[in-house]
């Protein structure tokens, strides 16, 4: 089934920290069309958090723009610059 699964790259960033890298990923990933009915499936979007001490750590949005919105949030608060994000509730 992951084979089949399609992903929707948003946003990728690297940040270098004194404990090592840290690593933002923000994508959408969605299973194949409902073989009923032909159509397409929705698509969940994420932003995964690798290289921290709470690792891995993960928020959901509920669409695009969320998810491009929220990817820059999460950078602001890993930088200091903002607070920690909380996750856009899904429709």
């Amino acid at each position: 089934m992951l084979d089949q699964m399609t992903l929707y790259p948003v946003a990728d960033d690297v940040l270098f920290a004194p404990g090592g890298r840290v690593v933002i990923r923000t994508y959408g990933v969605a299973a194949p069309a409902d073989p009923a009915s032909g159509r397409p499936r929705s698509v969940a979007y994420r932003t995964w958090v690798t290289g921290v001490r709470e690792q891995p750590r993960y928020w959901q949005w509920g669409h695009f723009e969320d998810a491009r919105r929220g990817h820059h949030k999460v950078l602001e608060w890993l930088t200091g610059r903002g607070p920690q994000p909380q996750p856009v509730a899904q429709v």
